[in-house]
């Protein structure tokens, strides 16, 4: 079956980076648009950031010029370098992929999963931890 795995969640000290790596299985990452979703226990499920087949990025207003989407096609990989990391970015980070749903309009749903939203595949997600 078709699915995606992240890894690479930790906990870091405040201004440490991280990066977290998704794997797609029976499909291919350049035929989609990718995501990374993160949510907070009590809150949303909201998006951080994308990038598209037609090579678009998006980033959340407070993650910018600190985290960075990278991909590798050959590996059927995507990747999120996160710098300069803050305790509000404390969070179970997931990825995500759909062949015809942007999630750009997907921004905000209530649940990382497909029964919440109009994402197809979503990772378990993998928990990123920041101390003060």
């Amino acid at each position: 079956a078709a699915n995606v795995v992240e890894s690479g969640g930790d906990s870091v000290q405040a201004g440490g980076s991280l990066t977290l790596s998704c794997r797609a299985s029976g499909f291919r990452f350049e035929d989609s648009d990718v995501a990374w979703y993160r949510k907070v226990p009590g809150g949303d499920c909201e998006l951080v950031a994308s990038f598209d087949r037609a090579g678009n990025f998006y980033y959340k207003d407070t993650v910018k010029g600190r985290f960075t989407i990278s991909l590798d096609n050959a590996k059927n990989m995507r990747y999120l370098q996160m710098n300069s990391l803050k305790p509000e970015d404390t969070a179970l980070y997931h990825c995500a992929a759909d062949q015809i749903v942007a999630p750009t309009k997907a921004v905000k749903v209530q649940y990382c999963s497909p029964s919440y939203s109009p994402i197809l595949y979503w990772g378990q997600g993998t928990q990123v931890t920041v101390s003060s």
